[in-house]
């Protein structure tokens, strides 16, 4: 059996987002909460890509801050390689942080500008003990810019010289420089041109098989997930609705919300299936609606739906909270 690398158990993650104590006393108001994550777990196997996706303003990004200790918990917990993650622990968290790194959404905002890229790449090898002096950490430089597809000579160039799809090379190479064994990919080719997507994911692949990695990639591009995944987990304003072998998951999807993920996504071989677009909007987090929080926009919804959560049970697939699914109604 495959050993889980990352266990994430009952997470939840709550922002206030209330005014000020003033105005709330003298507007009589309660204090109001905004809920990203809310009861998530799940777990990665060592050396697969496990996929979240789902429209914006669900969580996925929260829970990649949650996972790699930029945001803490507010419920909930995370365990890496079997060892409880702490925030509060410094020397702990330290010792853990060269074994699972992030790769941003935006490689420009995420790369100093001052800096050159041979200083960006070999930061982390200095603030973890990796290279025994410069001259090593620029020969592991120079390894890793060959590695990623760019060249020895560019470390010595600075992040605005190089195109979107360059610099997200020299985010790959700076994230691989700790010798990390996980890696978050928060939507890693969402500000790529298409061409240059494709270029980044085929070398994300072939750096997993050589480096053994394991991957949380997160996207709303379903086609792309379809590329990368090994399993998927579907979220809907901070909770899972689904999760499920990448396969399995795009041939029979249990999930309403699934179901109308998957019709919107464009037909390109012209195969002839229906073609729905995505209808209604995502609710507000701050105010969710009762019972199942995908009901307002579910046409196999009834009382049930609008009075009691569901949660993840097993299906013929993998997991599925609906109790549509549950009773057969779908």
């Amino acid at each position: 059996m495959t050993q889980a690398l990352v266990n994430v158990e009952n997470l939840g993650r709550a922002f206030d987002v209330s005014k000020p104590w003033l105005n709330r006393v003298l507007e009589r108001e309660e204090r109001k909460f905004l809920i990203a994550v809310d009861d998530v777990s799940f777990e990665i196997n060592k050396g697969e890509t496990f996929a979240l996706v789902g429209e914006s303003g669900s969580g996925k990004s929260t829970i990649a801050k949650l996972i790699v200790g930029l945001i803490p918990p507010t419920a909930g917990k995370i365990s890496f390689d079997g060892t409880e993650l702490r925030l509060d622990s410094g020397s702990q968290m330290r010792q853990m942080r060269s074994r699972f790194q992030m790769i941003f959404q935006d490689p420009f905002a995420s790369l100093n500008p001052r800096w050159r890229v041979g200083d960006i790449i070999a930061e982390p090898m200095r603030a973890f003990g990796l290279a025994k002096d410069s001259a090593s950490a620029a020969k592991r430089v120079d390894e890793l810019l060959e590695t990623v597809g760019l060249t020895a000579a560019d470390a010595a160039k600075y992040p605005h010289e190089f195109s979107g799809g360059q610099r997200q090379r020299v985010a790959i190479a700076r994230a691989l420089s700790a010798k990390p064994e996980f890696i978050v990919c928060d939507e890693p080719t969402s500000a790529l041109d298409v061409s240059v997507q494709a270029q980044i994911l085929n070398l994300m692949r072939d750096l997993q098989d050589e480096f053994g990695l394991t991957y949380l990639f997160i996207s709303h591009d379903l086609s792309v997930v379809r590329h990368m995944a090994t399993r998927i987990g579907v979220l809907y304003l901070g909770r899972l609705v689904e999760i499920a072998e990448a396969k399995a998951l795009f041939t029979h999807p249990q999930h309403p919300y699934t179901r109308m993920l998957l019709d919107a996504v464009p037909d390109l071989e012209m195969t002839g299936r229906d073609h729905k677009p995505i209808e209604g909007e995502i609710p507000n987090p701050i105010d969710p609606p009762s019972g199942c929080a995908f009901h307002p926009r579910c046409a196999f919804a009834n009382d049930r739906c609008r009075a009691e959560t569901p949660v993840l049970k097993p299906v013929e697939t993998g997991e599925a909270a609906c109790f549509a699914v549950e009773e057969g109604r779908i």
